[in-house]
């Protein structure tokens, strides 16, 4: 055994012993000799004997001793790699790279290859690259998959030295990576299972029952009751869902999540199987899916179903709302939503209003941000209610366009109305108090109102709108009255009017005002019209509402109709369905009206189902867009952050460009007819 093989610590203390037991001896010895001469003579000799076996055995036995001593710790060594190597918990050792150098058995079986040594950790796991394999961390964590398992990945730095109780700069250290994988696919597994089996309310309202069975003869209205009563039963039971009927025209329904997923992939089919159900009926039959899920009870969830079928009915029906917790998904809703022939509906909220009207001093009427004729003819309607009950109003406009400047002379230095009929956002805020009442006309969005601090500082709040309701709409209103199947919140106002009071007669001016808001909304009668849009027109010509007036009110400027005629010149065909086109704003007083008229014009184009129309104006880009029946444009914009109606919508973007805001648009068309959304 060579040399520099040396013993420290208690071991050489403990091979030393015989030697240090000598001092001892020879204490003895020394003791011996002051009693008896004789007995030290003889203790000398037996030291002496003493001193020789322990230095023969400390000489000659070490190396004995000393290969022993390697071959246990050999020995050892071989055990401890032979249990980590038969160790049933993934083990591997990696450099501090994170290149593997060593693996045990369980190790090798995870990932099924011979030859995986010198190979980096990343490249089997990749998730485990967003860990840095540096020395400034001591341990890290994260999910892997391989091979269709999930595993937990366990990294710890570990180092050894030279000397452990070394400082000196030649005592070298080396740095290792122990890494442990931990099988969680079964954990993984039955946590998917669980929210699997999670239940997921649902309600289904059938959008026209009434309409539909009104369209055939009588014998064959059950049979057309049962054949879709059928459609959705078929519908349920193929996902082992529950069906109740609880009305004539409404189901409760009950599934598990895990059918979730392709419902959701086939666009909820039932949509567009049920408008196949046809024995002579005139009228297709839509229904309206509220689906409701994510929350912490059954009955939460139910709560998230009524929320869900309110919105899907707010947005025109014919088409499913997901509400997960806080998200909401829309699904569907491509088509026209039917205009109710029954004025029940209109006649009990025009009750609730005046109610509501009756019972404050102050009312604020409040439309959206840019005012149209459609927005300002719908605050004048709601004023003529609030003076007909002799209730101080005011409406609350900021930005005057020039489409609404002409309405608006006729009402500004008017001795008939106040001075306070129109007031700026500023000033309502200045006189609003707990006691007011906000009306919201137009609008149904929070961001889009023309002063948006108003809904923190007036609890009480009406909402009267004909766009379809989103994600991000008023909510705590005590009064909501949003019917998107109206042409115009003015036709809506109009209705109102009727009910609100006996024999409210409605001056000049402000039918001419309601009349331009329908006529604007409605390009001229030819979108969105129905039997209720015409006898609104009706009743506003009855109480003096001039249609040459009108006219007049709406002619444009030559820098308008120039900017609007180059809109329509550079029009760009995309898909060969799509008018996409951009507004010049210089020169123009409000370019916004100007896109939105360049689109209705590109509609006369044959060929085109829809167009979209984008402006520049006040560091945003307004995008106008409009279709006939074959596109639903709302869509489109809401994927965009807007929305509207299937046939008029439009949204605004922040912080890009016309020619980055005109490739969103593209791009947002393209995927939607890839994904046959439009």
């Amino acid at each position: 055994m060579k040399n520099d093989v040396k013993l420290k610590g208690w071991l050489q203390n403990f091979l030393g012993w015989p030697l240090y037991m000598g001092i001892l001896v020879a204490a003895m010895t020394a003791v011996a000799y002051v009693f008896d001469v004789k007995a030290g003579f003889i203790c000398t000799a037996l030291a002496a004997v003493y001193f020789v076996i322990a230095l023969w055995f400390y000489v000659a036995k070490r190396p004995l001793v000393m290969r022993e001593l390697l071959l246990f710790a050999v020995n050892h060594a071989q055990i401890q790699k032979q249990l980590l190597s038969d160790l049933d918990v993934p083990y591997a050792l990696l450099d501090e790279q994170g290149r593997v150098l060593w693996v045990n058995k369980a190790f090798s079986a995870v990932i099924r290859r011979e030859k995986c040594l010198r190979k980096k950790i990343t490249d089997l796991f990749p998730e485990s690259a967003a860990y840095p394999f540096t020395p400034e961390w001591e341990d890290a964590a994260c999910d892997v998959s391989y091979e269709n398992r999930f595993y937990r990945l366990h990294l710890k730095n570990i180092y050894m030295t030279a000397d452990e109780d070394s400082d000196e700069e030649g005592s070298f250290r080396v740095g290792l990576i122990a890494a442990y994988l931990f099988d969680e696919t079964e954990k993984i597994q039955f946590q998917q299972e669980i929210e699997n089996q999670k239940l997921v309310a649902g309600l289904i309202y059938l959008d026209n029952y009434d309409e539909a069975l009104e369209s055939i003869e009588e014998v064959r209205r059950s049979l057309l009751i049962a054949l879709i009563d059928r459609k959705i039963n078929k519908y349920l039971t193929s996902i082992g869902g529950i069906l109740k009927k609880i009305e004539k025209d409404k189901y409760f329904i009950a599934i598990k999540k895990q059918y979730m997923e392709s419902l959701t992939a086939s666009k909820f089919s039932l949509l567009e199987d049920v408008k196949t159900v046809n024995i002579g009926n005139d009228m297709a039959v839509t229904l309206s899916i509220g689906l409701g899920m994510g929350g912490g009870s059954y009955i939460q969830n139910y709560e998230y179903a009524r929320t869900a079928i309110d919105m899907a009915l707010g947005r025109g029906g014919d088409q499913a709302v997901v509400k997960d917790g806080e998200t909401i998904n829309y699904y569907g809703g491509k088509s026209q939503s039917q205009e109710k022939n029954t004025r029940v509906k209109a006649r009990v909220k025009a009750h609730a209003l005046r109610e509501l009207l009756e019972t404050k001093e102050e009312i604020f009427i409040m439309g959206h941000k840019i005012g149209d004729a459609d927005s300002l003819g719908a605050g004048i309607g709601i004023y003529r209610a609030c003076a007909v009950l002799n209730k101080r109003a005011h409406i609350v406009l900021n930005d005057i366009t020039t489409s609404v400047r002409p309405v608006l002379d006729r009402f500004m230095n008017n001795p008939d109305y106040p001075e306070d009929m129109f007031i700026r956002g500023e000033r309502a805020v200045e006189m609003a108090d707990d006691n007011a009442l906000l009306v919201i006309v137009d609008v149904n969005r929070p961001t889009l109102t023309e002063c948006s601090p108003l809904l923190g500082m007036i609890p009480t709040v009406v909402v009267l709108d004909h766009h379809r309701q989103t994600s991000d709409s008023i909510t705590g209103a005590v009064l909501s009255y949003v019917e998107p199947y109206a042409s115009s919140t003015c036709e809506m106002v109009a209705e109102v009017l009727q009910y609100i009071g006996d024999n409210v007669r409605i001056r000049q001016a402000e039918a001419d005002a309601m009349y331009s808001g329908i006529v604007i909304d409605t390009n001229n009668f030819m979108n969105k019209t129905g039997v209720r849009t015409f006898e609104a027109a009706a009743f506003l010509r009855r109480n003096g509402a001039d249609v040459t007036r009108v006219r007049k009110i709406f002619r444009d400027s030559m820098s308008d109709y120039k900017a609007k005629a180059e809109a329509v010149r550079h029009a760009e065909i995309f898909e060969n369905a799509f008018a996409i086109s951009v507004c010049p704003g210089e020169g123009v007083e409000s370019p916004t009206i100007i896109g939105a008229q360049a689109a209705n014009e590109l509609l006369n184009i044959i060929g085109i189902k829809a167009s979209v129309v984008l402006t520049e104006y006040q560091n945003k880009i307004y995008l106008s867009a409009r279709s006939i029946d074959e596109v639903n444009v709302q869509l489109i914009m809401e994927k965009l952050g807007g929305g509207g109606h299937m046939s008029v919508a439009g949204a605004q973007l922040k912080g890009c460009t016309i020619e980055e805001a005109t490739e969103r648009v593209k791009a947002t068309i393209k995927k939607m007819l890839d994904e046959g959304e439009i």
